[in-house]
């Protein structure tokens, strides 16, 4: 199984430091020390509140969210981290649309900064569908250090991968 299949896009001096991190044991120390600090979003109803507020703060013009749940079927080893989903259905005359967000379970227990770079995410495609340059401008414009935890968690799953986490 390739260890860096979360670094599969990134420079090849890159993917030799985080090969060099793995070799001396110091990925988990190092994710630790940064990262130490877990979050209480520990249930769907604080999920949906947690995602909420930072709709709120960066994204009031935005369509309403209708549920928002941690998702123990998402398979994070398949890159599915988080999805966004419109559903629509007719009701009487009108259509309705709902818009869905649902988180990896794994987050769950992950480090309060990962949990807020997937829902960064997940609220951006509520404008942008596509991962173009305006999705990942207003990724940064929610977290400032979105690109940073992006690869930084890629080192933690590539750490969870490896059965050290």
């Amino acid at each position: 199984m390739d260890t860096l299949k979360y670094f599969a896009g990134y420079p090849p001096h890159l993917q030799t430091q985080v090969r060099e991190l793995i070799r001396q044991g110091r990925l988990g120390a190092m994710l630790a020390g940064k990262y130490g600090e877990a979050h209480a979003v520990r249930n769907d109803g604080l999920l949906h509140d947690y995602v909420q507020a930072l709709k709120d703060r960066h994204l009031r013009k935005s369509v309403p969210l209708g549920k928002v749940i941690y998702d123990s079927t998402l398979q994070v080893m398949k890159h599915a981290l988080g999805t966004h989903t419109t559903i629509t259905r007719v009701q009487g005359d009108r259509l309705k649309t709902r818009r869905e967000i649902r988180i990896a379970t794994v987050f769950r227990d992950a480090p309060a900064e990962f949990l807020k770079m997937i829902v960064v995410h997940e609220l951006a495609h509520l404008k942008e569908a596509e991962h173009n340059k305006s999705f990942y401008q207003l990724c940064t414009h929610m977290a400032p250090d979105y690109h940073q935890l992006e690869f930084d968690l890629r080192l933690y799953l590539t750490h969870q991968v490896l059965g050290q986490g």
